[in-house]
C-alpha cells in the first residue's frame, strides 16, 4: 500500500488565522480558524497592524490544533503549504515566518500558495474538476474572471478596475451603521426588501471582461447622505436590496459574456461572496449551460482548507519553493494573451 500523503497548509493573508491538514489531496482532516472579526469591529474594517499581532499571537496554537485534530504528528507529514500573497505584506509575513520555520525544523519541502488559487480550488471539496474550467472570484479584496486551461494554470480575463465587490459591500455597510463584516446582513435585509432605487450598472454594456462597483458604491452613499441632510428616512431593507440587485446584474452579465467567449462545461464561483444567497439564486435561475461548483460555506471565507487543496495541486504539479521565499502583497494571476 502506498503511503498517504500529508499536507500542512497556513493562511494569514488578513485576518484569519488559519491551518489545515490535508490528507491525499481531497480529504481535509482539520482546518482551524482563529477569526478577528470581533477585534476589527469598532474600526469598521481590518487594521493591518493589529492583524498582524494577533497572527503573532495565534499562528502557533492554531499548528498544534490542527495536528491534534487531525491526529498526525509533525513527522508523518509531506510537505507544508503557506499563503504568499496577495494579501496584507505584515500578515503575510507572519504565516510564512511560522511555515518556513515549521519546514526547516522538520525538514519538509515548502509550497507557496496563491490565495486566490486557494479560493478556486476549494471547490474541490465538493468534486474533482474538470479543464478547462471558468472561475468568478468574489471577495472582500477582488473581483476576477479566471480561465483554467490545465490544473495549476490560472490566467485573468477579467477583473475589476476599482472596488472589489466585498469591499463594495462593506462600505455600504458601514454608511448604513451595519455590524462589520456588512456581507452577510446586507444579503438578508435585501431578501425583505424591494428594488425600488435605480443605481448604475457599470460598463454592462460595454464588450469586455472588466467589472467596475465604485460608481455604484458612491450613488448609494450619495442617495443615503442626501436623504439624511433632508431628514428623511430610506427604509433600509429597500436600500439594500436595490444595491444587492445591481451588483447581481453586473457580476451576473459578465459572467454570462465570459462564458460565451470561453466555453467551457464548468463554472466556479469561490470567495467570501459566494456564500451570498442572492448570488446563488441568480447562478440557480440563469446559468444553466455549465454546471456551477460552489465552496461549502464553511469553505468561502478565508482559511486554510482552501490553501491545502491549491498546494495539493502544486504538490502534484512538482512546485516547490525555496526558504527565501518573500511575501507578495499585490500577487495576481498572469493576463490571458487574446
Amino acid at each position: 500500500m502506498s503511503k498517504d500523503k500529508l499536507i500542512l497548509a497556513i493562511e494569514s493573508s488578513c485576518d484569519e488565522t488559519s491551518v489545515a491538514v490535508i490528507k491525499n489531496e481531497s480529504q481535509l482532516l482539520s482546518n482551524i480558524i482563529a477569526s478577528q472579526v470581533e477585534s476589527h469591529k469598532r474600526f469598521g474594517g481590518v487594521v493591518p497592524e493589529v492583524a498582524s499581532r494577533h497572527h503573532v499571537e495565534v499562528v502557533t496554537l492554531c499548528i498544534e490544533d490542527a495536528l491534534h485534530e487531525a491526529g498526525v504528528k509533525a513527522n508523518e507529514l509531506d510537505a507544508v503549504a503557506v499563503t504568499y500573497g496577495p494579501g496584507l505584506v505584515g500578515a503575510l509575513l507572519v504565516g510564512m515566518a511560522a511555515a518556513k520555520a515549521f519546514a526547516w525544523a522538520n525538514q519538509l519541502p515548502l509550497i507557496s500558495v496563491n490565495h486566490m488559487a486557494g479560493h478556486l480550488m476549494a471547490a474541490r471539496e465538493q468534486e474533482e474538476l474538470t479543464y478547462p474550467l471558468m472561475a468568478l472570484l468574489v471577495s472582500g479584496g477582488h473581483t476576477e474572471l479566471v480561465y483554467v486551461s490545465e490544473s495549476g494554470n490560472y490566467h485573468i480575463i477579467g477583473e475589476t478596475r476599482d472596488d472589489a465587490v466585498g469591499e463594495a459591500y462593506d462600505k455600504v455597510g458601514r454608511v448604513m451603521g451595519l455590524t462589520y463584516p456588512a456581507g452577510r446582513e446586507i444579503d438578508e435585509l435585501a431578501h425583505r426588501g424591494q428594488d425600488v432605487y435605480d443605481f448604475p450598472r457599470a460598463m454592462i454594456k460595454e464588450d469586455n471582461l472588466e467589472f467596475s462597483f465604485s460608481g455604484l458604491k458612491s450613488a448609494f452613499i450619495n442617495l443615503y447622505h442626501n436623504a439624511q441632510q433632508k431628514g428623511e428616512s430610506l427604509p433600509t431593507e429597500d436600500l439594500c436590496a436595490s444595491f444587492q440587485a445591481a451588483v447581481m446584474d453586473i457580476l451576473m452579465v459578465k459572467t454570462k459574456k465570459a462564458l460565451e467567449q470561453y466555453p467551457v462545461q464548468t463554472l466556479v464561483v469561490a470567495g467570501g461572496v459566494a456564500a451570498n444567497q442572492g448570488l446563488r439564486e441568480r447562478l440557480a435561475a440563469e446559468i444553466n449551460d455549465v454546471k456551477v461548483i460552489i465552496p461549502p460555506l464553511r469553505l468561502c471565507g478565508d482559511n486554510a482548507g482552501m490553501i491545502a487543496f491549491a498546494a495539493a495541486v502544486e504538490a502534484e504539479l512538482g512546485h516547490f519553493s525555496s526558504l527565501d521565499l518573500n511575501a507578495k502583497p499585490s500577487l495576481t494571476f498572469p493576463v490571458l494573451e487574446q
